[in-house]
């Protein structure tokens, strides 16, 4: 049966992710990896989490654990997430909190909410692979933002054509793929654009809590409310994560934002998987309630020194012509080499010659634009691996060049 005729032409925008297939590389034990950027498995608090599945499971909550659940999620962790909100300037309430299965999950209940097909959605330029594949099944448009600079709300709709602008996507602390930092006048431009426009905010947070230096800034969200006076009257919705902090195999995330999308929200809820897993999410929550500050300041220590080391080892052995950013926080580096190079290409050779694996930049771009880029991540690789994996990238790019 040819089942491609038959296929939604949605199908027809939707790619594998070149980190997923990247991925499968971990496996060979000769392979220095900076491509996935995933938690270091050691550093897992494996041992309360031991505790707190044996907890759920216990005779007072084990049918709570192991039963239907409501579809808004688990409501100590909803709570939790109240107070972890409040502490970020985002006074809510559990009516402002959806759990999902992931932040990525949230991204696709998005997408699926805001987006008709030929609708732009503004997007960075490079922006996160997993934003552009969980928008690409409902058919946008996507033009580039660009809070840095005068362009105006009408620039960008007549840009949109037929369609119109639906929403404004950014990670603004520590970018995947770029490890930048949007800066507060930037966040307040993206506020009055989307003010402009009448469009929504997805601000992408799942690696907020993972600064290393410097000075933290309010997030989006917590700005909007500054001037609007509470979470229903704004459009930013906040998507918050437990992957990088705690564990990403428990896919638990959350969606913040005004009660009335939230509600729109819970009923894509309702269609797709009901809930997310019960047992998951009191899981969560007993281990946040108990050690989240604590394990996140042990985490951010090992990934800020092995960050050090990578940018120590780039300065150090890249040759002239190569540039990179350099991150206040989260998992990864961006590189930037002359034009004429390409780093899928260079990407094949560096697995058959070096066996260091990295991610090519174009995935990142709508556009498939940026073949002179490529992504670094430290956050799972040992120091003494990252000095060695940049000198055998830097002997690579040098004989490119």
């Amino acid at each position: 049966m040819d089942w491609h005729q038959i296929f939604a032409t949605r199908n027809d925008g939707m790619k594998a992710s070149e980190i997923r297939e990247l991925l499968k590389l971990l496996d060979q034990p000769d392979i220095i990896s900076f491509a996935g950027g995933i938690p270091d498995p050691d550093l897992f608090p494996a041992a309360a989490f031991q505790d707190a599945f044996s907890q759920a499971l216990s005779a007072d909550t084990q049918a709570a654990a192991l039963q239907y659940s409501v579809s808004e999620g688990y409501g100590p962790l909803r709570d939790w997430i109240v107070k972890e909100m409040a502490r970020l300037g985002i006074p809510c309430t559990r009516d402002n909190i959806l759990i999902t299965s992931g932040s990525q999950q949230a991204l696709d209940y998005l997408g699926k909410l805001l987006l008709s097909p030929g609708d732009t959605a503004l997007v960075g330029w490079p922006t996160y692979l997993g934003a552009l594949g969980a928008f690409n099944a409902y058919e946008p448009r996507y033009d580039r933002l660009d809070p840095d600079t005068n362009r105006s709300a009408e620039d960008y709709a007549q840009a949109a054509g037929e369609g119109r602008v639906k929403f404004a996507y950014m990670s603004v602390d520590f970018a995947n793929p770029t490890g930048k930092t949007l800066d507060g006048a930037m966040r307040e431009r993206v506020i009055d654009l989307a003010d402009a426009l009448d469009i929504a905010v997805i601000e992408d947070a799942a690696y907020q809590s993972l600064r290393y230096e410097g000075e933290a800034l309010a997030p989006v969200l917590a700005r909007e409310i500054e001037r609007k006076g509470n979470i229903d009257a704004c459009r930013t919705l906040y998507c918050g994560s437990f992957s990088k902090t705690l564990a990403p195999g428990l896919r638990v995330g959350w969606v913040c934002g005004a009660q009335e999308v939230i509600n729109q929200l819970v009923l894509l809820k309702q269609a797709a998987d009901l809930h997310s897993s019960t047992i998951n999410q009191m899981a969560i929550a007993t281990v946040a309630e108990a050690q989240f500050d604590s394990h996140v300041a042990k985490i951010k220590s090992a990934y800020r020194a092995r960050r050090d080391v990578m940018l120590a080892a780039l300065a150090a052995k890249m040759p002239e012509g190569v540039t990179w950013t350099q991150p206040e926080g989260g998992m990864f580096i961006w590189l930037e080499l002359p034009k004429h190079l390409n780093c899928a290409d260079l990407l094949a050779r560096s697995l058959q010659t070096e066996r260091v694996a990295f991610v090519p930049g174009h995935a990142f771009f709508a556009d498939g634009s940026g073949t002179n880029t490529m992504r670094l991540s430290f956050s799972r690789t040992d120091e003494k691996s990252i000095e060695e994996g940049i000198a055998r990238l830097g002997r690579l790019i040098t004989a490119a060049l």
